[in-house]
């Protein structure tokens, strides 16, 4: 993305910084001073990927959960029919 695109983007971090000290968005954002707290976001950055991966991870198991579980249901359903006809 472009400087100028990048500009015109208002991220929920900055709606969030900008309610809770809009002098502290104003410093950073337009004065252009970097924040004391440079750790602390890092590590917050890091807790939100790694909890991103972990959603990715819950998703995937669920859509197998469920392929399996359609899987059981044809199989049980053949085997039904099959014993029914008395193969």
């Amino acid at each position: 993305m472009s400087d100028e695109r990048s500009a015109l983007v208002i991220r929920a971090s900055e709606l969030g910084q900008y309610t809770f000290c809009a002098r502290s968005w104003w410093l950073e954002h337009v004065r252009g001073y970097p924040s004391d707290h440079m750790q602390e976001m890092e590590r917050g950055q890091f807790a939100h990927q790694v909890h991103g991966r972990i959603v990715v991870r819950y998703h995937r198991l669920q859509r197998l959960a469920y392929a399996l579980l359609w899987i059981a249901a044809l199989v049980g359903a053949v085997g039904l029919a099959l014993l029914v006809r008395g193969v």
